[in-house]
């Protein structure tokens, strides 16, 4: 499975908003593709009507959302009739047909022997379908988050990560645990204090000598 740091793989798909080349439907943007075992999935159902819901919020990030289910694009547009009744908002982001399974298996969400119908695979068949990838602008994956199938994902939490990734990605710094954004950070390790002091006339908090604790850089006020 590709993980932190390595390139995204790149491939062409169909999807509900027509074929893609996944590095050119990139571009400049930063990107979240998350995958679903099968269309017609109780909890991805939640999942997918929220992540629509809050969209927005990714919008403001520059952040471009994607589906994947190894279901026909025609079982996706019934689905989306679905998802719209039973959770108010209906998918407003292309949801990828990877019924030859190419994607799963380049994400090593899938074993490279499946093959078949995709339609005559159980969602149990394809439970590691649940994973969500972060991917920055440069195509290298940042997060990789895998959930079991019987607990829904936290996409508020997404949004935080993406947070401290961008801020992270700016700025040589890194997020404590809980960090929201405006809270205070660390100054990162690759930082020696006669840089930190370059960039911090007014000091750091240090209870360790490894722990440089400053105020968020990037201006953000906590609400």
């Amino acid at each position: 499975m590709p993980t932190i740091g390595d390139t995204a793989p790149d491939f062409d798909v169909e999807t509900t908003e027509g074929k893609i080349n996944f590095h050119d439907w990139i571009g400049e943007s930063w990107a979240v593709l998350f995958s679903h075992p099968r269309d017609f999935t109780p909890v991805c159902t939640t999942e997918l009507g929220y992540m629509a819901s809050i969209k927005p919020e990714f919008d403001k990030r520059g952040v471009k959302i994607i589906g994947l289910s190894v279901d026909p694009l025609d079982n996706h547009e019934k689905w989306a009739s679905d998802i719209a009744e039973t959770q108010g908002t209906a998918p407003n982001f292309p949801m990828i047909a990877d019924t030859d399974f190419n994607v799963s298996k380049l994400y090593g969400m899938l074993p490279a022997d499946v093959e078949g119908d995709p339609t005559e695979r159980t969602p149990a068949e394809n439970g590691t379908l649940r994973n969500v990838f972060a991917i920055g602008p440069d195509k290298k994956i940042k997060l990789v988050l895998i959930y079991p199938m019987t607990t829904g994902r936290n996409f508020d939490e997404v949004l935080r990560v993406l947070d401290s990734l961008q801020l992270t990605a700016k700025y040589a710094v890194a997020t404590p645990a809980q960090w929201q954004p405006g809270e205070d950070v660390i100054i990162a390790g690759s930082v020696t204090n006669e840089q930190a002091a370059e960039k911090y006339p007014d000091g750091w908090e240090e209870p360790r000598p490894y722990i440089r604790i400053v105020q968020d850089p990037s201006g953000v006020k906590i609400s």
